[in-house]
């Protein structure tokens, strides 16, 4: 890990750059720009609402808040990963012409849509101002969650990328996944309503509800996240870093033979 943190250092400036593409060719050409990692999670969050508190009829205080806090997070993950997937195979001209730590690649993408992610919380806190969610100190919890789900998502792309320069179906597969780990994380419906069998898996090896959960406790319960629910949190992302970093540097030396 050390040797890792001294690579990211020695090569910040690239890193800086590859952020900054990937944020000006998502935004181009739009009219709007960044003003769009407010306003979309602001208007699926009110379509949603309209639609699972008229229809459904959830009893969640601060629904709003409760539905774009899960939005925004699952949301994140699922973009960051998704554009780790193809981190190393978009820049495989560059790799095939300088010696680059190709982890930076992934690195960056997740980095980029952090971004993103964080550009949306100032849609939480509009939302939350306009519900008149009460604001305390448990607020100061937001960096720590947000940094567990971060390294999740670094974890989780090495294993994307390293995987797709192989097996290049992996993003129809991966599509499928995220379409039902959405379902499968309380993002829009209270945990309570799902049965008995399908809680027990949801709530102890869904690290999606773990960050999910973590974050609506600091914002809305206006308490410290579960403890426990945090340090789950943080084995997930121990996992995810493991298992990602340990496939990734074991099969980056293959990678140029692929792209």
């Amino acid at each position: 890990m050390v040797g890792i943190i001294k690579e990211i250092y020695n090569y910040r400036d690239l890193i800086k750059e590859l952020i900054s593409k990937n944020l000006k060719l998502k935004y181009r050409r739009s009219v709007l720009g960044y003003l769009w990692s407010l306003l979309n999670p602001l208007g699926i969050m009110l379509v949603m609402v309209i639609v699972f508190s008229n229809i459904f009829r959830f009893d969640i205080e601060y629904y709003p808040v409760y539905l774009i806090i899960g939005q925004t997070m699952f949301n994140y993950m699922s973009v960051a990963t998704s554009h780790s997937m193809y981190s190393v195979i978009e820049n495989g001209p560059l790799i095939k012409k300088i010696f680059v730590p190709k982890y930076i690649f992934t690195f960056s993408k997740v980095t980029s849509d952090l971004v993103d992610y964080l550009l949306s919380m100032s849609a939480i806190v509009l939302v939350m101002i306009i519900t008149k969610v009460p604001f305390s100190w448990n607020l100061l919890w937001v960096p720590i969650v947000s940094l567990e789900l971060y390294i999740f998502c670094i974890g989780l792309g090495l294993l994307l990328a390293q995987a797709s320069v192989f097996f290049r179906d992996i993003q129809y597969i991966y599509s499928v996944i995220i379409t039902a780990w959405t379902y499968l994380t309380p993002i829009f419906y209270p945990d309570k309503i799902l049965p008995e069998w399908l809680h027990f898996w949801v709530v102890r090896f869904n690290p999606m509800f773990m960050y999910i959960k973590s974050m609506r406790q600091c914002v809305i319960e206006q308490t410290h996240p579960d403890f426990k629910l945090m340090l789950v949190g943080l084995l997930f992302d121990i996992l995810a870093i493991g298992i990602g970093g340990l496939l990734f540097k074991k099969n980056q030396s293959k990678f140029i033979l692929y792209i």
